[in-house]
Parts: structure tokens; sequence; C-alpha cells
């Protein structure tokens, strides 16, 4: 979809529909609005009147013109009570609409600067949280469906501001939400398509791909390199799976150093049975899914290099299938990590964190002042919170108020558990230093504090994405499967640490 700038009136657009929108409780209508009214006999003040349009959030009003105007249809979105918007609810507005206007056969759609000027929501902001709700919001996955969808696809939006003040502003907020739309979009693609399609040689090509369009630095270790640096973590899991493993490491630098800033770390496992201790069947499939982390990171560095912060930045992405064969590794087997330390596995289905135990002791080894590292981790992180909320923990307060800080701009919602002490008791090993459960009670914490062990004195958080990374339905901008969470976070957060 082309984004387009237009400053001039936008009463003579020739799109197929032009967006406004009211705030609930509208008696009237008013600015840009008020015109179309106007040049529409005032249709949209008697709908207003007959109560259709209240200007509630969700509500979508859609008048055909018929002739009166150049535009074949106004669209009048409801944004909820004024005092209460946000740059995200702009966002979830744009999207909900798109997909109602695309299922109607529109292509070219012109829109005013929806929020500009409410809340402390600048010109550009708004342009950028239009621009992510549309790519967003519209997007699809198709590629393995030989059938063209009936209603075509959107091709154009317009962003309309009467201001020429606001050109500069309004631009490089098109700009940079494009940008974070696709990378998320990027993200999407990979998480959705089938294990077949997403071994860990295809995603490192696909790595591969991102660094030559955008000037990264990469490397992919093969299992010779691994078992050089003591990776038996990772190799322990990939042992059961033909597919060979993929080490992968990408690297922006943005300043004259080469100290690495910051290192995301996204959990790779191109397809998760379960292992040895298989998963029961039912929605084994979404289990193509467990790279959603490693998926991330590939599509976050990309954006980042396209955005030039001044930071250095490392991806790291361990990857590999874990599958049940005559190699598999056991319950009862102890492995041991690149760092040294010692792990009794309990169940082969807590694989996750036995991988990045090795990408995080590679990214202290590498020197890396901060961590964050992103996981479709434990079952108990989507009972405890859902699909709504992804989970965040941490050894660094000031790194995860960062975080959480990103999360709030991008609309990416997260909460913060606990990592007392006293839970790390429950990961110790009466046979090694570990154990790679600490059972079914706070499992999700567990399970980070594991991970946690091998960020070392780093400054570290964890997000486990196992509930937010794929949905079964559509939310606003996000559509049903994968959601690209945390894609457009882990890209706001690298930009904040060069400010």
């Amino acid at each position: 979809m082309d984004i387009k700038l237009r400053i001039g009136d936008i009463g003579k657009t020739t799109a197929d529909a032009v967006l406004f929108g009211v705030f609930d409780g509208l008696k009237k209508p008013s600015d840009e609005l008020a015109l179309a009214d106007k040049m529409l006999d005032g249709e949209i003040t008697k709908l207003i009147k007959q109560g259709e349009i209240k200007g509630k959030a969700g509500e979508i009003s859609i008048i055909h013109t018929m002739g009166k105007v150049p535009a074949g249809k106004a669209v009048v979105i409801g944004l909820g009570k004024s005092e209460d918007l946000t740059a995200d609810k702009i966002r979830i507005a744009i999207a909900d609409a798109c997909r109602a206007l695309r299922k109607k056969g529109v292509k070219h759609i012109e829109t005013v600067l929806i929020g500009a000027g409410v809340n402390n929501i600048n010109p550009g902001t708004a342009a950028q949280v239009i621009t992510e709700g549309a790519i967003l919001g519209l997007y699809t996955f198709n590629r393995h469906v030989t059938k063209k969808p009936e209603s075509g696809e959107i091709t154009e939006l317009v962003i309309n501001d009467r201001n020429p003040k606001n050109k500069a502003a309004v631009q490089q907020g098109i700009n940079t939400g494009k940008i974070l739309a696709e990378a998320a979009n990027l993200a999407r693609n990979m998480v959705n398509e089938p294990s077949n399609f997403m071994t860990p040689t295809i995603m490192a090509a696909e790595a591969r791909k991102v660094a030559e369009k955008h000037g990264l630095e990469i490397k992919v270790l093969e299992r010779k390199q691994m078992k050089e640096l003591g990776m038996g973590g990772l190799l322990g899991v990939a042992q059961g799976s033909e597919e060979p493993p993929k080490f992968i490491v990408l690297k922006y630098l943005g300043k004259n150093t080469k100290t690495i800033d910051i290192a995301l770390v996204g959990k790779g496992i191109t397809f998760d049975s379960g292992g040895i201790s298989i998963k029961p069947s039912d929605h084994m499939g979404d289990m193509k899914s467990d790279m959603s982390g490693a998926a991330s990171v590939i599509a976050a560095i990309g954006a980042i290099a396209q955005l030039k912060p001044k930071v250095n930045v490392m991806a790291i992405v361990p990857a590999t299938e874990n599958l049940p064969s005559g190699t598999a590794f056991k319950p009862a087997d102890i492995l041991t990590a690149m760092n040294g330390k010692t792990i009794e596995i309990i169940t082969t289905d807590a694989e996750g964190r036995l991988i990045l135990a090795d990408a995080l002791g590679y990214a202290v080894k590498q020197g890396a002042k901060m961590i964050v590292d992103i996981a479709t981790l434990t079952g108990a992180c989507q009972i405890a919170l859902g699909d709504i909320t992804t989970g965040a923990f941490t050894n660094n307060q000031e790194l995860l108020d960062k975080v959480i800080a990103a999360s709030k701009e991008t609309g990416d919602k997260m909460w913060q558990l606990p990592t007392f002490e006293e839970y790390k008791e429950l990961n110790k090993s009466d046979v090694a230093d570990l154990k790679n459960t600490g059972g079914r009670n706070g499992g999700a914490i567990t399970a980070a504090l594991f991970v946690g062990e091998f960020a070392e004195k780093t400054p570290w958080v964890h997000l486990d994405i196992a509930g937010t990374a794929l949905l079964d339905s559509a939310k606003g901008y996000y559509i049903k499967g994968a959601t690209g969470v945390p894609t457009r976070t882990l890209i706001t957060l690298v930009q904040s640490l060069a400010k």
C-alpha cells in the first residue's frame, strides 16, 4: 500500500473514501467534517440528530455521497471520549475502518489528520499511528492460498493536513510508521509460515536477506562452531531433528565503537513437538509459532538499521526444531551450557530456556551492556495474562521501565511479574547446577529466572510472549494469527536509548 501526504482541501479529494474522526457526545459536525456536511446538504447533521452517528469508540458510519462530492464515500469513525483519546486508540480506529472499507471494495482512501492536537498528540505522532494502523490492520497472510480474495486490497492511503507548516513532521511520522509497521508484518510473515517453510536454515536465509537489504553484519554459526563454543543447551535440543540448528547473529553499529549497547535475543524453535516429553496433539500445529521471538528480533534490527539511531545493537537467534527421535535428548539427561553451568533435564518440553541459555551466554561473552530476550516461553504466562498482555521480568528495574515505556508508545501491553529470590530455589537440582523446570507453581517466573541465570550481572529483561504472539481472532490492528509482538516495542526501545 502506498501512503502519501497531501496538503489541501479534503473536500476536493477524488479518493474512493474519505475518513473523519468524531468524539462521543458530538452535537454537530466541526472542522473538515462540517465542510463535508455542507457539501452533502446536511446529511451528516441529520445522522447525528437521528443517533446513527454517536462518536462512540468502534463506530464506523459509511455515507454514500451520491456524486455531491468527488469522493465516493464519507466515513465517520467514532473515537470515544475526547479526554480519553490516545495514539493507540487512533491506531485501532484506523485499522478497523480500513478493514471495513476493504470489504466494500474500496481501493483509495484519504483521511484527515485524525487526533492531531488532542491530548498532546502532535501532527507527526498522529500521522505515524494512522500509518501503522492502516498497514497493520490490513495485513493478510495468503501466500499458500491459490484463490485470490474477492475484495482485493486497498492500494493507497493519503493523509491530508490542511496546515503546510506541519508538512515535515507529518512526512516523518508517515516514514517512521511505515518502517515500524512493515517490520511487524515481516515478523508476522515469518511466524505464519508453516514449519516446513520456516526451518532453521530458511530462517537464517531470511536473516541474510534482511542483512543484505539494510547493510547489517551477519554471521551464522553451524553445529561444529556451536560445539567449539560449548553450546550444550542448543545442541541438546537440536539432536532430535534432522534439520541442522543455526545460531544467527546480526549486528547494527550506529556509533563509531564496537561495544554492543544492547543485545536482542529471540527464541527460535521453528517447531516444538515437546520432544520426548511430547505435547498433546490438540493445537500442536500452533507450535510453528515457537520462533516468534526470533522473528521479532530479526525484523526489529532491520527496521533499526533504516531509522539509524546512534546505538550499537546485536540480534541473536538460536534456531532449531524440538522433535522426538532415537537421537533426541531425554528427561534426566544433563546438559552443559556455554557458560559452564550444568542443567538437569526434567522435561524436554522446557526446551526454549535451554537454547536461550546459550544465546544469553553468547551475548554476555560479546560484552553486551544490556540484554532483552523475547520468547514464547511458558503456557503458565498465557494462563496468567491471557492473550492480551506480555509478561515482563527483570534483574534491572531501570531497563524494564524503559521497555514498558516503549510498549506504551506502541500499544504492546506488558505487565511486570516478580522475580523474588525465593523463586530461584525451585530451579535448583540435586544432580546439576540447575534443573530446566521449577514445576507448575509460578511456572512463568521460574522459567524467566532460569533464563536470567545466564545473563549473570548484565542488566536483563525477559519478555514472555506465549500468550500474545498468536491470536484466534482480530483485535484492532492485531490480526488473527501472528501478531508481530513485540517488534515495534523493540525498535522504539532502541530509539529511546539513543536519546
